[in-house]
């Protein structure tokens, strides 16, 4: 009787044998490449010998980046949901420098992010050359969510800075939209990160900075930095003479009395004790007719022939016992109010300025309209134009101090700003003060 071998199957007879041929030749391929690269990855990663290339560093940046999205991200909510209101959200009428508030810090915020983020990239740059490029799926998943956090911050910045800029040619897309989601998406990716990096970013921040210049020996002493456990490879990077620069510490200041000299320079548009230091401020808040900027001009809006018709009519219909309407002679003659109210551009600039004109409750109880009713306040501009009108909810609607204004700082509305009527209500966006007013409808 012939014996079998036991590996001997007349389907597949060479099958094991074959399995470990080819494993030995994929083996035999992939170890001098996976040497040349990390070969590659180690020859990269020496070339950057820079001190603040440091976890610490980073860590202090990643907590700065932080709390200055989440301060960016909350109000920007804000924001948006002001300039295009769900029927569930509505901001409050007082105090009436709420949304001026949040808006100048929003700007704000963003532009003191703009160096904090630029430095964090070039910190955490060598980690790209690490070897290997990934170690496990937690890794694999922080390295995943770089993308649309960098990608989105980056988008987010360089929209933001062209939107306050006016320069809205590099967007063929509508910019609050795209701004609102992709501010999403990188809350999203930042939390995913900050799950990831939080142990990392303790144990940098419990241990501090390595010591790389004599300023900071000195600091730690001696018994402190002989009780730092120092990374792979640290230890022979510190033994490596450096040139004398800019430590961690330094770097750091640096970096943020950069950051608080750009928003110096540009919190004019909004703060005016800090006006006259404006310098790269898009806009200067008191220039324009009757010391006010102007956004959108009467010629830009198509409005220069209807808003001095002298057949101008303002018609209050809707949701009324008495359904009227008022030629601009009858609107003078109205008791008038005035009110010290803001008007706060979604671009970043701001200003207070004075108004008289008629209140809207006032104007509502003369057509009877029931009490707290919501208004839809309509401009002459073409109907198919972006905040040709806008909806003035209960609250506002209900407050004395919205006004449909006649005058702004004691004079006759200019046609740019609005002539012969425009809306001016408390915390509102300026996009939502319509101009060049001819229907009220009640709701």
């Amino acid at each position: 009787m012939v014996e079998v071998p036991e590996h001997d199957d007349p389907g597949e007879p060479e099958r094991p044998g074959a399995l470990a041929r080819a494993k030995g030749r994929a083996t035999a391929v992939a170890t001098p490449l996976l040497e040349k690269a990390e070969e590659g990855s180690a020859k990269v990663s020496g070339r950057f010998s820079s001190p603040l290339h440091d976890e610490w560093v980073a860590a202090v940046l990643g907590i700065a980046l932080g709390v200055a999205f989440t301060v960016c991200f909350l109000t920007g909510l804000v924001d948006y949901l002001a300039q295009h209101p769900p029927h569930w959200f509505h901001l409050p009428v007082a105090p009436v420098n709420l949304y001026r508030v949040t808006e100048g810090v929003h700007i704000l915020t963003g532009i003191a992010t703009i160096p904090l983020l630029l430095a964090k990239l070039w910190t955490v740059w060598p980690k790209l050359f690490a070897w290997p490029p990934i170690a496990d799926i937690a890794q694999a998943l922080e390295r995943l969510s770089l993308i649309p956090l960098v990608g989105g911050s980056l988008f987010l910045l360089f929209t933001g800075v062209v939107n306050i800029d006016y320069w809205y040619g590099p967007m063929p897309f509508f910019f609050p939209t795209a701004h609102f989601w992709t501010a999403w998406m990188v809350v999203g990716a930042l939390v995913v990160h900050i799950g990831a990096k939080t142990a990392t970013a303790r144990t940098a921040l419990a241990r501090g900075p390595h010591p790389d210049e004599e300023g900071d020996d000195e600091e730690a002493g001696a018994e402190g930095v002989a009780a730092r456990p120092e990374p792979a490879g640290v230890a022979a990077r510190l033994a490596t003479p450096r040139p004398a620069g800019l430590g961690r510490r330094g770097f750091l200041a640096t970096l943020f009395a950069t950051a608080g000299l750009l928003v110096v320079v540009v919190a004019g548009e909004t703060v005016a004790p800090l006006r006259k230091l404006a310098l790269l401020a898009p806009r200067n808040p008191t220039v324009g007719p009757q010391s006010l900027p102007v956004n959108q001009t009467a010629v830009e809006a198509g409005v220069t022939t209807s808003a001095v018709d002298p057949s101008y009519r303002l018609e209050v219909s809707g949701n009324c016992r008495s359904p009227r309407s008022f030629t601009l002679d009858q609107l003078r003659a109205l008791p008038q109010r005035s009110a010290g109210l803001p008007i706060t551009c979604v671009e970043g600039w701001s200003a207070a300025a004075a108004w008289r004109g008629i209140s809207l409750p006032a104007l509502l109880a003369l057509v009877g309209a029931p009490a707290g009713s919501p208004v839809e306040v309509v401009s002459l501009e073409d109907g198919s134009r972006l905040y040709s009108s806008s909806v003035v909810d209960s609250a506002h609607a209900s407050h004395p101090d919205t006004l449909l204004a006649l005058e702004l700082n004691g004079a006759a509305l200019d046609l740019d700003h609005g002539y012969p009527l425009r809306l001016i209500a408390p915390d509102r966006p300026g996009v939502l003060q319509t101009k060049w007013v001819h229907k009220v409808v009640v709701l």
